[in-house]
């Protein structure tokens, strides 16, 4: 775990984001940030933890909602900067009730 620990580029607040995909339709759920201790533990438990910018703490996905993620496969972009995690999703994954948190098309 340690390997790959040292190839991710955290940002000068200690984050790096991440998108969350479904494991088997592709789709994008969401967008959010881990730290450090979010991505062991998550790579340990294969649990999906975060890091909330709002309220400066660790969180479990689906911790209060029971929408869970598991982890199914992590990738690091090409300038280690970002995450791309796939995952077993229970529930919708937005915190709105939607299935996505993009949901919101915008018409051009």
């Amino acid at each position: 775990m340690n390997d790959i620990l040292k190839k991710i580029t955290f940002d000068e607040r200690g984050l790096v984001p991440v998108i969350a995909q479904h494991h088997q339709t592709g789709e994008v759920l969401m967008l959010a940030w881990m730290n450090e201790e979010a991505l062991r533990i998550t790579i340990k438990t294969g649990d999906v933890h975060y890091w909330s910018r709002s309220r400066q703490a660790l969180w479990r996905k689906g911790e209060t909602s029971g929408h869970t993620q598991k982890l199914k496969e992590l990738r690091v972009d090409c300038d280690s900067d970002t995450l791309l995690i796939t995952v077993d999703q229970t529930g919708p994954a937005c915190h709105t009730g939607e299935k996505t948190c993009f949901f919101n098309k915008v018409d051009l």
